[in-house]
């Protein structure tokens, strides 16, 4: 029955005022959706994932199946969270660079998941780290933006040290290590500040220097095993996200 023939039916029959009132509000009320409300994604629904950063994150050296953004849309296709990975990213990139790529992409958010993982370059060319840090902090809310302003999707993995890898041989190993020790405590601060989650892979990076499986064929880059314990330790707040 309509609300406005049951609410004169009330006032034909003098129902209080208060009773009406009530029942007004009952047939206008809309629940409010909570934040988990927004935040999850249903178990099933495709989940778009939109990867920004350099060679690795395009996987330098690797297959296409062996990158980290691929084999992360993989752990969550296995949880039932199909994945669609798009990969803005170049070897050799650096900040400036990454943000010129950007621009020449279509891009179609807001994305359910956004990583970013820049800097390598930056330090291997000797750029300022002041200049690391207002660039950085620019892609950093790019990648929010893109996120639709969510913070809690976006994941800003730490820069690998190459400094490990046989590509540096004969190069003062330590001072590229504290340089990128440097650079990391810039996007760390960064991300802190912006409520973004972290993922520290530089000592994974590092272990690379007795476990040469961990490097790729090139002597540089890392190898598919180590993408693979990149995306294992992204993976359970990945995860968190769309539960």
């Amino acid at each position: 029955m309509p609300v406005f023939v049951i609410i004169d039916i009330l006032w034909r029959m003098k129902a209080e005022p208060f009773l009406i009132f009530l029942l007004l509000l009952g047939c206008v009320a809309k629940p409010v959706a909570t934040s988990s409300d927004q935040n999850n994604v249903e178990s099933g629904m495709s989940i778009r994932y939109l990867a920004l950063g350099d060679s690795y994150t395009i996987g330098e050296s690797v297959s296409e199946n062996e990158r980290f953004p691929v084999q992360l849309a993989g752990l969550l296709a296995k949880e039932d969270y199909p994945t669609d990975v798009k990969i803005i990213a170049r070897t050799g990139w650096t900040t400036s660079e990454l943000w010129d790529g950007i621009q020449k992409e279509s891009l179609k958010p807001p994305y359910e998941l956004v990583s970013l993982l820049i800097g390598v370059n930056n330090q291997y060319r000797g750029y300022d780290p002041n200049e690391y840090r207002e660039e950085f902090r620019f892609l950093l809310e790019k990648a929010i933006e893109y996120a639709g302003g969510d913070a809690n999707r976006v994941f800003v993995f730490s820069i690998p040290d190459w400094g490990v890898t046989p590509f540096a041989t004969g190069q003062d190993r330590a001072r590229i290590s504290e340089e990128i020790n440097l650079f990391n405590a810039i996007n760390l601060e960064e991300s802190s500040k912006a409520g973004v989650h972290y993922v520290d892979i530089t000592p994974i990076s590092r272990s690379a220097v007795n476990e040469p499986s961990l490097i790729a064929v090139d002597g540089l880059h890392p190898s598919g095993i180590m993408y693979a314990q990149w995306a294992a330790l992204a993976f359970p707040d990945v995860l968190k996200v769309f539960k």
